[in-house]
């Protein structure tokens, strides 16, 4: 996974734009709906599609690198990417059944529909270091059009995660937690500037990514409450993976 680092000003370009999904997203009113918006169920699909079709694929590039550097230490277990996408998409069904079980308590003890503070800041907590994260592996793309592949599919994966978070924890989100994201977008870009991680475990890191991201689109769409729009998750899954294999 080693490879030239983008030009510094084009990459601080598209980390602010994400940054910027991340404040600017909860103006988008017109995805408030319900049945949900087709362009949320389109951005999904787009999400899942960067996933399956450039994200999977790499994943068996990182296991190699992870197996050579780890072999003798954890050779029982012969998937350890893997493993640890299964441990991402957990992770954060965990978070996202908290949120769930902390609204329904203050709803029954008479309280509004939110979450509590503690689970505000685990959340947040936990999506900032998902969004360093990403800000972090910006700067592993091999060459500008894989970083703009990856930008835009992060950026649309970013509209979703917004969506979903506003709606469990309301106002705070919109006044603390929005700006904590976008911060840490930077942050983990700033990083990636002036540090160099291991490349076994940036693989990990990535492959926690690729879990917590599948989780995070499909949490969204599948709920029969959400009324989701399946010809545009398809839509934006078919159109998204045709244009990764013509690059």
């Amino acid at each position: 996974m080693e490879a030239p680092v983008p030009p510094s000003g084009v990459s601080l370009l598209v980390v602010l734009a994400l940054c910027a999904v991340h404040l600017f997203a909860g103006r988008l009113r017109f995805l408030e709906s319900t049945p949900r918006s087709v362009w949320l169920s389109f951005a999904g699909g787009v999400s899942v599609a960067y996933i399956f079709v450039h994200v999977l694929p790499d994943l068996s590039e990182a296991q190699e690198v992870v197996q050579s550097s780890v072999g003798e230490v954890l050779g029982f277990v012969e998937h350890h990417v893997y493993l640890v996408a299964l441990l991402g998409l957990s992770a954060f069904y965990g978070l996202e059944r908290a949120a769930r079980k902390s609204r329904r308590s203050n709803l029954q003890d008479g309280g509004e529909d939110v979450t509590s503070a503690r689970v505000f800041w685990l959340h947040i907590v936990s999506f900032a270091l998902y969004n360093a994260l990403i800000g972090y592996l910006l700067l592993e793309r091999e060459e500008l059009r894989s970083l703009l592949v990856f930008a835009l599919a992060m950026a649309l994966h970013f509209v979703i995660s917004d969506f979903a978070l506003h709606e469990h924890h309301k106002d705070t989100y919109r006044r603390t937690g929005r700006w904590i994201l976008a911060a840490a977008i930077f942050l983990g870009w700033l990083v990636g500037r002036t540090t160099r991680i291991d490349e076994a475990v940036v693989g990990v890191l990535f492959a926690f990514l690729a879990g917590g991201v599948m989780l995070n689109v499909l949490k969204e769409e599948l709920p029969e409450e959400r009324e989701s729009r399946f010809w545009a998750f398809a839509a934006g899954a078919g159109g998204y993976a045709a244009l990764l294999m013509a690059l």
